[in-house]
């Protein structure tokens, strides 16, 4: 009961101060940890010894599969060689670098116990680099190298540990201890794959693919450590492998239920680290009493000091093979070098792994406070001023707008897919069901083009506010009827799920549209000779007015322009299909934006946008 009443107490605070951060705009991980110092010396409060089998492998292998699923395996591959130089040549950079100077500070520690405690804080973790990198809003490919390098540099920092605990350091063994242990994951990830991904196509029960998910991270761990492998590279590879392939694997319900159940689930054991992190300080701090101050106070700000410096030499020095080039060739410049240096803070992984330190190391509680300063101290001070030096270097953060763009698009080549394979149907259609589809692909894809650009309601906007006020009503007269008792519990249950997943998307939708506003996404670079040869200098002929809606008396919605004539139309998704029309009738091939801040042009013979 004590344990029950103490997991529920853990929970319980996590999901209050969360939401209390939200509120006002605090960095949650960090108050947890601040939270948990402090309440790890009040008197009633018991002492949670935070186990390295605990964290290794309760918490790691949820916490990676997590990550995993939800990194982009595209992404990933394209930043391959960045993420390698980070997660193992920058680990073993800083696990020499460190023992370096805990042996130089510390004389009386054997180099195996200097080197062990240099693997111990050479790890920056997959939870920090996700719960901050992402909140402050850093550029894709910086989150994506960051989220590599912490989902594999755990790998090579186990591995160095061991290798170092063996007291063996020649770096012969380091580097085939990773290989076999690199080798062992990946082939017992890529196994795993194949088993469960057999399984799942033959599953048609949402529980039961939730089930097999859930132990998915799990047996791969176990299975890996249990020959010698690195668990840690099994689960990601797995993890990659499945996020990847979950569109041909599960059924739409089973991707929906899986992303809504391991958010849950990295939430509350994300909030849950960074609050044990902090409950440990009391047991850590009273663990020094037969030190001296002195001694201790240099080797935690020595260490933190030399993580910090070993992290931001190694990137710059490998800057120039770290980030991809940009489009155009150019290659991103010292901002993100720097904010790639800086985003290096540990967690619960190196508090884990100190643990793992033997009973008779020499100053053994110094090397676990030092584990401690080096994990609170990188996430509060590179945690704290990470946003603000984001803005400094006014690195652009990912543009909605320019998503909202890129989704329109994609959208549009889905529905011409989609369209086309109606078309292919030999069979009849007596109840006039084509027409129906053709109007619906089209409405969705009129929202998505209508989100760009303009603070007016467009027609979609109009739909989903009545559609909404509909949706209302209609729940609340199947509650009504609910209460009767008249209909069975199962098919009201039905009706409210049908009721709710259409509120869901419309509410979506709206979301994006307000987030959006009136940004200007960042123009497209489409190919073709139609775009290439366009001639920017042309004048509308009837500014910000609709020619068609003028003659027509109709309302305008989000105006487009002739880059050959300066003809000025509506977008397909007013009534009249004023640009379309245009292009019918004419066949000049390319409309561009004219709302307020667009640059983005349309090919309508090759449709593709630019």
């Amino acid at each position: 009961m004590d344990v029950a009443a103490g997991l529920v107490a853990l929970i319980a605070v996590v999901i209050a101060v969360t939401g209390l951060c939200g509120r006002l705009n605090l960095p949650a991980p960090l108050v947890l940890i601040a939270l948990g110092v402090g309440v790890s010396y009040v008197p009633f409060v018991p002492v949670i010894e935070l186990s390295p089998e605990v964290v290794l492998v309760g918490l790691l292998p949820p916490l990676l599969y997590s990550a995993a699923i939800s990194t982009s395996l595209v992404d990933f591959r394209a930043n391959l060689r960045g993420i390698a130089l980070l997660s193992v040549g920058l680990v073993a950079f800083t696990t020499a670098g460190v023992a370096v100077v805990v042996h130089w500070l510390m004389p009386d520690v054997p180099w195996w116990a200097a080197f062990a405690i240099g693997a111990v804080v050479a790890p920056p973790d997959a939870v920090a680099a996700t719960a901050i990198g992402r909140s402050i809003g850093l550029p894709r490919r910086i989150v994506t190298i960051l989220e590599g390098e912490s989902l594999l540099n755990d790998a090579t920092a186990l591995v160095a540990l061991r290798t170092a605990l063996a007291a063996t350091v020649a770096w012969q063994m380091v580097a085939l201890g990773f290989l076999r242990a690199a080798g062992g994951g990946v082939l017992v990830g890529l196994a795993l794959f194949v088993v469960v991904a057999k399984v799942r196509r033959r599953l048609s029960s949402t529980t039961l693919d939730a089930g097999l998910s859930f132990i998915t991270p799990f047996a791969a761990y176990l299975a890996a450590e249990e020959i010698g492998a690195s668990g840690v590279i099994a689960v990601v590879v797995v993890g990659l492998l499945l996020g990847h392939k979950a569109p041909v694997l599960q059924t739409a319900q089973s991707r929906i239920s899986e992303r809504i159940n391991w958010a849950s689930i990295a939430f509350l054991l994300e909030n849950a680290v960074f609050l044990l992190i902090g409950l440990q300080a009391k047991r850590l701090i009273a663990g020094i009493q037969s030190s001296g101050i002195g001694t201790v106070l240099v080797a935690c700000l020595g260490t933190l000091i030399a993580v910090i410096l070993l992290r931001l030499l190694w990137v710059f020095a490998a800057s120039i093979p770290l980030l991809p080039r940009h489009d155009g060739g150019h290659r991103p410049g010292w901002r993100d070098t720097l904010l790639i240096g800086w985003a290096g803070m540990r967690g619960v992984v190196t508090l884990a792994a100190a643990f793992v330190l033997p009973l008779d190391t020499p100053h053994r509680d110094v090397m676990l406070l030092v584990a401690f300063t080096v994990t609170a101290g990188t996430l509060f001070l590179q945690g704290l001023s990470l946003p603000w030096l984001a803005r400094k270097l006014r690195v652009p953060s990912p543009d909605p707008a320019a998503d909202a763009l890129a989704r329109a698009n994609l959208l549009h080549q889905a529905s011409t897919a989609g369209l086309k394979a109606l078309d292919d149907l030999s069979e009849d259609d007596p109840y006039d069901v084509d027409e129906q589809l053709r109007d619906r692909v089209r409405r969705r894809d009129f929202a998505a083009w209508e989100a760009l650009g303009g603070n007016d309601e467009s027609p979609s906007s109009v739909y989903a506010r009545r559609r909404l006020l509909m949706i209302d009503a209609e729940r609340a007269k199947v509650l009504e009827v609910r209460s009767t008792g008249a209909v069975a519990h199962e098919v009201v249950s039905q009706v409210l799920t049908m009721l709710d997943v259409e509120e869901t998307t419309l509410s979506y939708s709206e979301a994006e549209r307000e987030r959006i506003g009136t940004a200007a996404p960042t123009m497209l670079e489409g190919d073709c000779e139609h775009l290439r040869q366009v001639v920017p200098c042309v004048d509308p002929q009837t500014p910000g007015q609709c020619a068609g809606c003028l003659e027509e008396g109709t309302q305008p919605v989000r105006l487009r322009m002739c880059v050959t004539c300066g003809y000025v139309g509506c977008c397909d998704s007013s009534p009249g299909l004023h640009a379309t029309r245009h292009f019918q009738a004419t066949g000049h091939p390319v409309m561009r934006s004219i709302e307020p801040g667009d640059d983005w042009r349309w090919c309508y013979v090759d449709e593709l946008l630019g």
